[in-house]
């Protein structure tokens, strides 16, 4: 009976010095780890974070059509939620739809007849916009012409690709937008 009362007692201590050690332990790791929610190589978040900066803007065929682009070839989206002022996707939303950040200019040679602006973000970022619509890529592309984004109902609204016209682009499924996989979610 001695050794079992002992060995709860030895062990009450050693368990009790185990979870002092984790608790320490995890309470340091956040300030020395980087952050998991950096934005991806292929954000223009990732780019340029001075309000001055200026963003390229090219435009790139894919298989529905002309849409606007990155300099490195990725799809430009707009929410259409938004307003010519305000961005209504903010926090996780920003996160799966980057902002394009920074002063839009055309590339050389390319013909985008609505025009640019800015807009300034809830946390002080300028905002590119293009015909009145604040401008974002998509996570979910991961390589230069993909429109994974576009037609989606997200973060409480349609996420289209922007055209040079500013004529939606049509969804892959038809532009109803009541294509499967909808399962009741929408505005």
């Amino acid at each position: 009976m001695r050794n079992r009362w002992g060995a709860k007692l030895f062990a009450a201590p050693v368990l009790a010095g185990g979870a002092v050690l984790i608790v320490a332990c995890g309470t340091s790791t956040p300030s020395t780890s980087p952050s998991t929610h950096a934005p991806a190589a292929n954000s223009p978040a990732a780019h340029s974070s001075a309000s001055g900066s200026t963003v390229t803007i090219e435009t790139h065929s894919t298989s529905q059509g002309t849409v606007l682009a990155t300099a490195s070839g990725m799809t430009i989206y707009w929410f259409a939620i938004d307003t010519p002022t305000t961005s209504n996707c903010n926090g996780s939303c920003s996160t799966y739809w980057p902002p394009v950040i920074g002063k839009p200019t055309a590339m050389a040679g390319t013909s985008l007849p609505k025009g640019f602006g800015t807009i300034t973000r809830s946390n002080g970022e300028v905002q590119a916009t293009y015909n009145g619509h604040p401008l974002y890529t998509y996570m979910g592309d991961t390589a230069a012409g993909q429109i994974s984004g576009n037609g989606k109902n997200l973060s409480g609204g349609l996420w289209w690709a922007m055209t040079p016209t500013g004529a939606k682009l049509s969804a892959s499924g038809g532009s109803s937008g009541g294509g499967g996989g909808g399962g009741g979610y929408g505005y």
